[in-house]
């Protein structure tokens, strides 16, 4: 009897629309939605305000990705706040922060240096805010739901940010850089006001933390390195956060090419946009696909041909294809992208209870800052190869990544931890 309900609940397939129907998981997932979108309008007009003030297209690349590199250094410094400090009161502060940021950008012209310093800065504490929000998430869906609620930010990030992308185009032309960032400024404010008004105060119990847990400084940081510490040298968990890492960076670092690679075959003027839209479209289409029609075990078994599938069309980018064949390969590229989604509830069971927020704000931060260093990376490597043969090498790489995972990523996840017999202390 009880091994029959545990197989039932572990092969359950949630749907979409019981996921949606938790509140606080619907609350948090259509504001970070709107912030994704912001995110996508400040950090493009920030890169095209820099370029405008400056002429210099390395300052702009900088401006673009020097908010996603200082977040493993956040999450490493400040990562145990997520645990530690009520969580209404993280995520509102975190809206509002980068609401101030954006409007600061948009009202005060300061010299570059300073305006790069204060993304920078603001950056380290993104993890924290981050990762507060997922452990609610963690805490809200259960079983297959969980793994639904990832999909579905998934999906809603991928739109989100070709909605951003698209926007800030837009609001660039029509109103100028700095109206654009108010925009931007504008959406931060209403995630902030809807999550103050519409998310429960939560005592500490109900959200993992302890009454005078929150330290000075000091104490923040010890906890927070030594948290991060005890993570990263569970095996489990490791080989979990570099199976979501990798694949994502290598993929992003060959899509920071795509630029250079259209314009060295020469490609019509616009069709570079066409290409990077290619890979989120993907995403959104495997999340959607492998999130709905699979079952949970289903997911777990194709988590290695997934992330083999997210390189092996890259590969075709040494034979430097034209427009139509590059957009089918990145298109397929994109499919690959769900191999996430089969690692999660793995991921979540292998962690304590007492550190998912921080784990979550890693994990998080690890993937934003690879994602900064892939482009940068692959830049470097088709200076000497050629951009087709940077993004094949990438591709490569990612194949390679998908053999290690094969070496020890079990077939399906175990029984829920709920599920499971933990020894007495």
């Amino acid at each position: 009897m009880p091994p029959t309900v545990e197989t039932a609940q572990v092969n359950h397939r949630a749907t979409y629309r019981e996921v949606l129907a938790e509140p606080r998981f619907r609350l948090l997932f259509s504001t970070r939605a709107v912030a994704i979108t912001a995110d996508a309008l400040r950090i493009t007009t920030f890169s095209v305000l820099v370029f405008s003030s400056t002429g210099s297209a390395l300052l702009s690349a900088v401006a673009f990705g020097i908010g996603f590199i200082p977040q493993l250094f956040g999450s490493l410094l400040l990562g145990s706040l997520a645990d530690r400090l009520p969580p209404r009161a993280l995520i509102t502060g975190g809206y509002a922060l980068t609401c101030a940021t954006a409007l600061l950008l948009a009202l005060v012209r300061m010299p570059v240096a300073a305006s790069l310093g204060v993304v920078a800065l603001v950056s380290l504490a993104t993890p924290v805010f981050h990762g507060a929000s997922s452990r609610l998430v963690a805490q809200s869906l259960e079983g297959d739901a969980y793994v639904l609620g990832r999909s579905l930010n998934n999906i809603a990030g991928a739109g989100a940010q070709l909605i951003g992308l698209a926007l800030g185009g837009a609001a660039v032309a029509a109103l100028g850089p700095r109206r654009a960032l108010a925009v931007s400024a504008v959406l931060y404010l209403g995630c902030a006001l809807a999550i103050r008004v519409r998310l429960p105060r939560l005592r500490p119990g109900e959200f993992g933390g302890t009454p005078g847990s929150a330290e000075g400084g000091g104490g923040a940081v010890r906890a927070s390195l030594r948290g991060a510490g005890l993570l990263l040298r569970g095996r489990t968990v490791r080989r979990l956060m570099l199976a979501q890492w990798l694949p994502v960076a290598l993929v992003a670092g060959a899509e920071g090419v795509i630029v250079a690679y259209a314009g060295e075959r020469r490609f019509a003027p616009g069709w570079y946009a066409v290409l990077m839209g290619c890979l989120p479209v993907g995403m959104l289409v495997g999340d959607l696909l492998v999130g709905r029609l699979l079952r949970p075990r289903a997911r777990e078994r194709l988590v290695v041909p997934l992330v083999a599938l997210a390189g092996l069309p890259l590969i075709g980018f040494a034979a430097e294809p034209g427009v139509g064949v590059s957009s089918c390969l990145l298109l397929v590229s994109g499919l690959g992208y769900a191999y996430g989604l089969g690692l999660q509830r793995p991921f979540l069971d292998a962690l304590p209870q007492d550190g998912r927020g921080q784990a979550f704000g890693l994990l998080g931060s690890g993937s934003m800052t690879l994602q900064g260093v892939g482009p940068v990376c692959l830049g470097a490597v088709a200076a000497v190869v050629g951009t087709g043969g940077a993004i094949a090498l990438a591709g490569g790489a990612a194949v390679l990544t998908a053999g290690w995972i094969l070496t020890w990523h079990p077939p399906a996840s175990p029984a829920p931890a709920a599920n499971r017999v933990v020894p007495s202390e």
